[in-house]
């Protein structure tokens, strides 16, 4: 019995010997490096082997399997030619889906899910219509097999998927008259996440010299990382990442998805809600991504949303926080993930989510890492407003520390001489600070996410840019020829002066965006490297033009965001 065991060195679906149509269908589904099990499986099977393969729930073995079936599948004939057995309708359900997205190239090829519960009326019209694969439950598969609706005559392969959770069941009996149905010429392939000595006898009696495959982790961990998570439901991942990013207010911060699809949906709904993000991963060229890169690393932009490819060999050490967004395929994967924070001898965090049964494949990843990864519940609004309190008036004592406050005591003098209370002075300059539209908490059970409320969130953030910089002597107003019309927004007017001239997003000032222009305060100093950095430059396709604003422009023109 050969043995493998996990390596090294990644592998990409794109540089696997696969057809173009499957290649084209993973790249749909957004998947770029083949997991552990995936990397070692497929070559394997594809090579006609029988494998006994050591794999938990969530690594990513249907495709280990799926791939390389549909790839030994005849499209030619209209005959039953692989058998796949799972213990659950839900599993069976799943892996059926799996295989449709896979085949989506393929029209010449069925693959068809059956299993108790659904009429097998339904599934005997389907399977007349000629289906060369098929994925069930033993005991449904059985059942087809004695109406003579199924027959194994050109069955080429076989798979036992979680078979060790399948003869806990009782389906010892029913896998055993299954198999002894099929022709003896065939391949056999087990998955299971324990070994016991029932699954030993099966490869015994049913496989021929097998390929043991099992990955073998090596033992990290990330001491000075915080570790938490949160249980939720995935539509609300969105405005669980938005809440916990505006606790936290982390300078820089990295999001992980599991794909590129997954990636540029999320992109674009933080944009939508008025964060500077922008998505990393493999379909960006070069120049793409050294223009993201460059962004995040000089501070414009505070959210990078990647892959895992995409994030290897990221070298940025200030980075203070780690989402999961998407539960990692695999245990290591997470400890590379969270291993992008606490760098340089620093602390740092690590946020993630968990949906439904998922919070299994967490106990695995606990399990491994030998870290505590501590449940958390996500903060409401009140307690996001209660931190942003502290931290302002945190800022406020360290202003008082400075000196310096001459001018601002006088301007404070003259209020108190018109009867106002010191108490009533700090009390309004604090809520107006921390003024926030979007009072009302959500149930998280129940979020509908409505329209209104992200253009709340916008509405608050460019109230926030329009607010920095206001009345400084040291800032200059510069026109530039797009606006609201062009669904332009302040963090598009960010990443633009950012990315074409350098200048650090912090130093520029009030940005107040009208129907067809925009006013932003730029320091005084670098207007005339702005301009001509910023000639002929496009923003969301637009050519545009920037200069000098004239005195009194912001009281005329378009409608503005206030």
């Amino acid at each position: 019995m050969q043995d493998l065991t996990k390596e090294e060195k990644p592998i990409l679906f794109q540089d696997m010997s696969l057809s173009p149509d499957t290649k084209r269908a993973i790249a749909d589904m957004g998947f770029e490096e083949a997991t552990p099990i995936q990397s070692l499986a497929i070559d394997v099977i594809l090579g006609g082997r029988d494998v006994l393969g050591q794999s938990q729930t969530g690594t990513g073995k249907t495709a280990a399997f799926g791939i390389p079936i549909i790839e030994r599948i005849d499209p030619r004939s209209r005959d039953l030619q692989a058998v796949i057995l799972s213990p659950t309708r839900e599993l069976a359900i799943q892996i059926g889906e799996e295989f449709r997205k896979l085949l989506k190239y393929k029209p010449g090829v069925r693959a068809l899910p059956v299993y108790g519960g659904q009429p097998i009326d339904r599934q005997i019209t389907a399977l007349r219509g000629g289906v060369q694969i098929v994925v069930g439950t033993p005991g449904r598969v059985l059942d087809h097999l004695e109406r003579r609706t199924i027959r194994m005559d050109n069955v080429r392969m076989a798979v036992l998927d979680e078979a060790d959770e399948m003869l806990d069941m009782g389906f010892r009996d029913d896998i055993e008259s299954i198999l002894n149905r099929m022709p003896a010429e065939r391949q056999t392939i087990m998955f299971s996440a324990t070994m016991p000595a029932e699954i030993l006898e099966l490869t015994k009696t049913y496989q021929t010299n097998p390929c043991e495959i099992h990955v073998a982790h090596k033992e990290l961990t990330v001491p000075l990382v915080e570790q938490s998570y949160f249980e939720v439901k995935e539509r609300t991942k969105t405005e669980a990442l938005c809440r916990l990013v505006d606790m936290y207010n982390p300078h820089l911060s990295l999001v992980f998805c599991n794909t590129k699809k997954r990636v540029d949906e999320l992109v674009e709904q933080l944009q939508g809600r008025g964060y500077f993000a922008e998505g990393l991963h493999g379909d960006l060229k070069q120049q793409q991504r050294d223009f993201v890169m460059r962004k995040f690393r000089n501070g414009t932009l505070e959210i990078l949303v990647a892959t895992d490819v995409a994030a290897r060999g990221l070298d940025v050490d200030d980075i203070d926080i780690v989402f999961n967004y998407d539960l990692p395929q695999d245990e290591e994967y997470y400890i590379h993930r969270i291993g992008r924070t606490a760098r340089a001898g620093k602390a740092g965090a690590a946020c993630t989510f968990v949906v439904g049964r998922e919070i299994y494949r967490l106990r695995e990843i606990m399990r491994y890492t030998k870290a505590k990864i501590t449940q958390k519940r996500l903060p409401s609004l009140d307690d996001i407003e209660l931190i942003r309190a502290g931290k302002f008036l945190d800022s406020v004592k360290a202003v008082i520390g400075e000196g310096h406050l001459g001018k601002y005591a006088a301007m404070v003098e003259d209020l108190l001489k018109e009867d106002y209370s010191a108490l009533e002075i700090a009390a309004a300059l604090v809520k107006m600070n921390l003024k926030d539209d979007t009072s009302e908490d959500i149930d998280f059970e129940d979020l509908d996410f409505k329209e209104e409320r992200a253009e709340k969130r916008r509405e608050n953030r460019d109230r926030d840019y329009r607010g920095r910089g206001r009345g400084d002597a040291d800032m200059i107003s510069l026109l530039i020829n797009v606006g609201r019309n062009k669904q332009i927004g302040p963090g598009d007017i960010v990443g633009a002066l950012a990315g074409e001239t350098g200048i650090p997003g912090k130093s520029i000032g009030a940005i107040t965006i009208y129907d067809d222009f925009t006013l932003v305060d730029v320091p005084k100093e670098l207007v005339g490297d702005i301009i001509e950095r910023m000639r002929n430059k496009k923003m969301k396709g637009n050519r545009i033009n920037i200069e000098r604003a004239k005195e009194g422009k912001d009281k005329k023109g378009g409608k503005s965001k206030r």
